[in-house]
């Protein structure tokens, strides 16, 4: 919620990442009393601590792509722990725009449930501007121009699906296979440790890997 409103402005109706923050927010029973407080650390408050958020970039165990976003408390503390967490485990962390060529921002909405059937969803959000669907064995992933992210989730909730979320994202552009064991498991140690960061937002990457290993490897 935070970003939301430092990026959109702090009217729901009219800033729809920040709409769907608040859903989230209440849908956990947050307090409207700390909902209203987020929206105005966004802003910069006059008895708010203005947030920034950071993008930290560089490579992982077998090269691949990582970016992590964080709005950090401490600027120098959270670089530090990010760096530390890139070189535990094999990586090294870049400059700003090492591997952000590789990604692009793009709308996701996934939606869960046995029901569900993907041509339904596709010819809903087809309509809507959707530009890809993803199909896998517990959920359907709607990708989306950020642009028309909003205008496709308003399209799969009048077809009577309501997405479990809906969010921008980075996709990578191209990917890397990653097949050894201990690669993949330093990698998701790594991609762990950043994740339960409490400065850390959302963390980013291009790998790919088998069922089978992806099973064991983040296990």
């Amino acid at each position: 919620m935070i970003i939301a409103s430092k990026l959109g402005g702090t009217d729901p109706e009219s800033n729809f990442r920040l709409r769907t923050a608040i859903t989230k927010a209440k849908a956990v029973g947050m307090p409207a009393d700390n909902i209203k407080r987020a929206i105005a650390r966004g802003q910069g408050a006059e008895d708010e601590e203005r947030v920034e958020e950071i993008q930290y970039e560089g490579f992982g165990p077998g090269g691949v792509a990582v970016i992590v976003q964080a709005v950090p408390g401490n600027r120098n503390r959270t670089a530090s722990d990010v760096r530390h967490f890139f070189s535990k485990y094999g990586g090294n962390m870049g400059e700003t725009g090492c591997v952000g060529w590789m990604f692009q921002q793009r709308g996701v909405l996934r939606l869960v449930g046995e029901s569900l059937d993907v041509d339904t969803v596709m010819l809903a959000a087809a309509d809507a501007g959707a530009e890809d669907i993803r199909e896998s064995d517990d959920s359907i992933e709607v990708v989306t121009n950020p642009d028309d992210l909003e205008a496709v989730h308003k399209a799969l909730s009048v077809a009577g699906l309501e997405a479990e979320s809906a969010d921008l994202a980075l996709l990578p552009t191209n990917t890397v296979d990653v097949d050894d064991p201990d690669v993949a498991k330093k990698l998701f140690r790594m991609l762990d440790a950043m994740e339960n960061h409490d400065d850390v937002q959302a963390v980013y990457c291009n790998f790919e890997m088998s069922d089978a290993l992806l099973a064991t490897a983040s296990s």
